[in-house]
């Protein structure tokens, strides 16, 4: 293989990529004006249903004019050897491998994030807006661009530099030492996300004494769940969504309701998700994820260790001097269609463990408040009752509200 014919092959699998994602956003836009399903019907009124199906739309039409932008200025950036461009400002600060790496991630990712803010913008203050969502003010929208590009710089850019490092001492098995730093990292995020990562976005505080908290400890002492942490996070600060999630194993687990998720719902609909949650955490499904996540890590690192060091991956981006910053930029494309494939396989098991939390609500509690919540909870975010299977299939990690109503009645 010539560097030129593998040039060609990566933008192919680029615009592949491109007009697969677009097939199915067309599919699925084409049951936006579905009927609402009977099992459905008391989601949405008349008018609310047509605020919906706008809303998925404009949703719709956004996502084609980002994605149409970002695959052309991607593929500019190709024809154009920005990839050349970039590595030559990088050597430029420094002959070290390390520096040159993370000067070169440095650039494309503050360039990638100054091109992208706009329509970022755009998306909160004029489409979330105009739909009732958006509570998020311009300071905090910048602040949280800053506070994530630090993030990426301290977190990411340590990682990326010790498996460089590792890469340097360790040649083709630099694999295992980044493997190894990555499943301990990924364990110390799992349990301590919450505590170190969420206060500096949101600000967290117990669940005060009442009704819900005595519910919810009712409940956890009946299916033998010990629980000492259960938090409210400012969700309102940024959308009226609603959403809880469970974190972290052993003494660090967590449940964290929106306080969102406190205004929208009933109590006896709260708890039910809570079951849901807890049903997670019994069926065993958080600690799966963890080490499906670090075995995939495992095998995507491993394949990089083989392919890496090859000269034709810079050939083919027109770089003169081989590097391993280079080399990971094309093996993450080449790589694109095995991780669909992977990606897929973490949905089907994703959706497969949703239909098993919500088997475990309804036994240990009720089918009910949970089903009214699903619905409160889609009502109020508009989401699609009617999506095509083919685009839940590909890219749903939750089975469709129809799916989880029919399944808890069963």
């Amino acid at each position: 293989m010539t560097p030129k014919i593998l040039f060609y092959i990566l933008i192919a699998i680029l615009i592949i990529n491109f007009i697969v994602d677009k097939i199915l956003d067309y599919l699925n836009s084409k049951h936006f004006n579905d009927a609402i399903p009977t099992k459905l019907a008391d989601v949405y009124e008349k008018e609310e249903y047509e605020k919906s199906q706008a809303y998925k739309k404009t949703n719709a039409k956004f996502s084609n004019i980002t994605g149409l932008f970002s695959l052309t200025i991607t593929l500019l950036f190709f024809f154009l050897d920005g990839f050349q461009f970039v590595d030559k400002i990088a050597r430029s600060y420094s002959s070290n491998s390390i520096v040159i790496t993370l000067v070169f991630f440095g650039i494309i990712i503050i360039g990638s994030d100054i091109i992208n803010t706009p329509f970022s913008y755009y998306k909160t203050f004029v489409i979330e807006e105009k739909f009732g969502f958006n509570k998020t003010t311009k300071k905090t929208f910048f602040l949280d661009k800053i506070k994530g590009l630090l993030m990426t710089a301290i977190i990411g850019g340590g990682i990326l530099a010790l498996i460089v490092w590792f890469y340097e001492f360790a040649g083709k098995q630099f694999w295992i030492y980044a493997w190894i730093l990555v499943a301990v990292f990924s364990i110390f995020m799992n349990m301590f996300y919450s505590k170190l990562i969420v206060p500096l976005f949101n600000k967290q505080r117990p669940l005060e004494e009442g009704e819900l908290k005595s519910a919810i400890e009712a409940y956890a002492q009946k299916v033998g769940f010990k629980l000492n942490n259960i938090f409210v996070i400012d969700g309102s600060k940024r959308s009226t969504k609603a959403n809880a999630y469970f974190s972290g194993f052993g003494v660090q687990k967590r449940i964290t309701l929106y306080d969102t998720l406190i205004n929208d719902l009933e109590t006896e609909e709260i708890v039910a998700v809570l079951a849901h949650e807890v049903g997670h955490y019994k069926r065993k499904h958080i600690i799966f994820n963890l080490f499906s996540s670090i075995l995939l890590t495992g095998l995507t690192l491993w394949l990089l260790s083989l392919f890496v060091s090859l000269p034709i991956f810079s050939e083919a981006l027109n770089v003169p001097v081989p590097s391993f910053h280079i080399g990971l930029i094309v093996f993450g494309i080449l790589y694109s269609p095995i991780s669909e494939i992977t990606g897929l396989f973490m949905n089907i098991m994703s959706r497969k463990f949703e239909y098993q939390a919500d088997n475990y609500a309804k036994e240990t509690f009720s089918a009910t408040p949970l089903i009214t919540s699903l619905k409160k909870l889609s009502k109020n975010s508009l989401s699609n009752l009617t999506p095509h299977p083919a685009y839940v299939f590909m890219h749903y990690s939750h089975p469709t509200l129809l799916q989880r109503v029919l399944n808890l009645k069963n």
